[in-house]
C-alpha cells in the first residue's frame, strides 16, 4: 500500500468512525427522530431479543479486547500495514457498532422512568450527566492523543517520513486523579435515562461488564509498557474515581 493510500484509508476509517460516535449518542439517548435506538427498532419476544443483544454486545467486547491485545497486534502487523494497523481496528470498531445498530432488539419493560414534567430538576440532572459523559469521553480521547489513539497520527507519519516516536508516561487534567476517565464518561452515559428500559438496562449492563474486563486487560498492557512507573500511578490514582486519602496517610 503507498503512502498516500495509507492516508486516504485512515481518514475514510476516521471519518466512518466519527458518524458512528455521533450515532451512538443518538443510539443510547433515543432520540426520537432516529429510526434505529435502544428502545426503538424491530420488535421481538423478549427472551428472543435479550438473546441477540447479548450477542451483539458480546461481539462489540470480543472485537475490541482481541484486537487491542498486543500478541494480536504483533501478528496482525505481519498481514497489515504497522501505518494502518490502528485505522483496521477503528474500523473494525465501527462496523461491529454498525451491526449492533441494525440488529438490535428493543426491550421495552420499565425498570424506572422520571417524569420530566412532575420532577422536572431530576430528568434534567440526568440528561446533564448523560451529556457530561459523552463530553468526558471525547475530552479523554483529545488529553491522550486523539489522532493517534483512531490512526490519523500513523498513518500521516508514515506519509510524511517521521519516525514513530516511544509512548510517553503522562497524566493530562484529570488523568491525574482517575486512570480511566474515557470508560468513566462512557459508564455515565450509559447509565443516565431518564427514562430506563429492560433494553437500555441491558446495554448498560453488558458495556459497563465489557469496560471491567477490558480495563483489567489494558491495565496488565500499560504495566508491561511502563513499569513501575504506572504501578505507582494505580496507587495514588482510582481506577474510575478520584482516590481520596486522608492528610499523612
Amino acid at each position: 500500500m503507498s503512502r498516500l493510500a495509507a492516508m486516504l484509508f485512515a481518514i475514510a476509517a476516521y471519518a466512518i468512525f466519527f458518524a458512528a460516535f455521533l450515532y451512538l449518542i443518538v443510539f443510547v439517548g433515543d432520540f426520537t427522530f432516529a429510526e434505529l435506538t435502544v428502545d426503538n427498532g424491530p420488535g421481538g419476544a423478549p427472551i428472543t431479543a435479550a438473546l441477540i443483544d447479548i450477542g451483539l454486545i458480546a461481539l462489540f467486547g470480543l472485537q475490541h479486547s482481541v484486537m487491542a491485545r498486543q500478541g494480536f497486534k504483533r501478528w496482525w502487523v505481519k498481514i497489515v500495514p504497522p501505518a494502518i494497523e490502528r485505522s483496521v481496528y477503528v474500523l473494525a470498531a465501527s462496523i461491529t457498532l454498525m451491526i449492533l445498530f441494525i440488529l438490535w432488539r428493543p426491550i421495552g419493560a420499565i425498570v424506572w422512568s422520571i417524569n420530566p414534567i412532575t420532577h422536572p430538576a431530576i430528568s434534567d440532572l440526568i440528561w446533564a450527566a448523560f451529556w457530561i459523559g459523552w463530553f468526558t469521553v471525547l475530552l479523554s480521547t483529545f488529553l491522550i492523543n486523539h489522532f493517534e489513539l483512531f490512526g490519523l497520527q500513523q498513518a500521516w507519519f508514515h506519509l510524511s517520513g517521521h519516525e514513530v516516536e516511544p509512548p510517553q508516561f503522562r497524566q493530562p487534567l484529570f488523568y491525574k486523579y482517575v486512570r480511566h476517565p474515557l470508560y468513566l464518561g462512557f459508564f455515565l452515559a450509559f447509565w443516565a435515562a431518564p427514562e430506563m428500559t429492560v433494553g437500555h438496562l441491558l446495554l448498560a449492563m453488558g458495556m459497563s461488564l465489557y469496560m471491567l474486563i477490558a480495563i483489567r486487560y489494558e491495565e496488565h498492557d500499560l504495566v508491561s509498557l511502563f513499569g513501575r512507573d504506572y504501578e505507582l500511578y494505580r496507587e495514588r490514582a482510582g481506577m474510575l474515581l478520584p482516590r481520596f486519602r486522608r492528610r499523612g496517610a
